[in-house]
């Protein structure tokens, strides 16, 4: 099988799955991630042999993909922040408008040695890029899923940084520790959101990671917020990922316990994404 025949079989395939944009950005990660070919390759080496699997693999790759499974778990990574991590069911995909918040947290903090503590790590994407990003960092990541830090500590050491991993609950973490900045991405879908989410989301991705009730979408800031209240250092930030929907109902909450300085951000799309607080 040719390189060119294999994306035809790719483009015909996934028509009608996805835009015509979408299939294009597929077929480009799947020529990188399974057979090795970048995008100079693609152009300029069409008519290059594929190894022997290619055929049965490009088969699978679009019964999966017509299935709805998303592409990053088929493949086995993602990108994120310049790096490709591995994702598996057992932790959510990391999403670009994420890298936000690393930039931000970056551009605010020069100071080197600083400690740093993820909370709800999944793929371990936040604490790793922040990592190799900040000056000396020492960085701690939690999460309540033995199978996610599994995940994170292989994406630690493919990309050779040094992160503490503790099996942790954010409801009830651990013991206050001394950190500079605290930072999570925690579930904050709420169960009514389900019926506006794609299918490659609500039957693939792990919905401990997602969901909260209803009756109580703050479930986990609330946590955070107390935790970080004991834990970080007079001056420390806190750094949060949020529903858009609970912008001003979070903001109320990092004031009533005693943050300063409380700002609720806009992603690069102009959708509320972000809390940032200082203690």
């Amino acid at each position: 099988m040719k390189l060119k025949e294999a994306i035809e079989q790719l483009r015909s395939g996934l028509a009608g799955v996805a835009e015509p944009q979408e299939v294009q950005a597929m077929i480009r990660i799947i020529c990188e991630d399974i057979f090795n070919y970048d995008q100079v390759d693609v152009a300029l080496r069409q008519e290059s042999e594929l190894p022997d699997f290619a055929q049965e693999r490009v088969t699978e790759i679009i019964a999966r993909l017509r299935r709805h499974e998303p592409l990053q778990y088929i493949v086995g990574s993602a990108r994120f922040h310049g790096h490709r991590f591995k994702v598996t069911p057992a932790v959510l995909i990391p999403r670009p408008e994420t890298e936000q918040l690393i930039d931000m947290i970056v551009d605010e903090n020069s100071a080197s040695d600083l400690r740093v503590l993820d909370m709800g790590t999944g793929s371990g994407c936040i604490a790793i890029s922040l990592a190799r990003a900040l000056k000396f960092a020492q960085v701690d990541a939690l999460d309540v899923s033995r199978d996610a830090l599994a995940v994170a500590r292989e994406n630690a050491a493919a990309l050779k940084v040094k992160v503490r991993f503790f099996e942790s609950d954010m409801l009830s973490p651990q013991p206050p520790a001394h950190y500079d900045i605290i930072v999570s991405n925690p579930p904050y879908v709420c169960w009514s959101e389900r019926e506006s989410m794609e299918r490659n989301v609500l039957d693939y991705e792990p919905g401990q990671a997602l969901f909260v009730p209803d009756n109580d979408p703050l479930l986990f800031y609330k946590a955070i917020a107390a935790y970080a209240t004991a834990s970080l250092e007079r001056g420390g930030r806190l750094y949060l990922e949020i529903n858009q929907r609970f912008g001003n109902e979070i903001k109320r909450l990092l004031e009533d316990h005693g943050f300063d300085e409380v700002r609720i951000i806009e992603d690069s799309y102009g959708k509320t994404r972000f809390a940032a607080a200082v203690k």
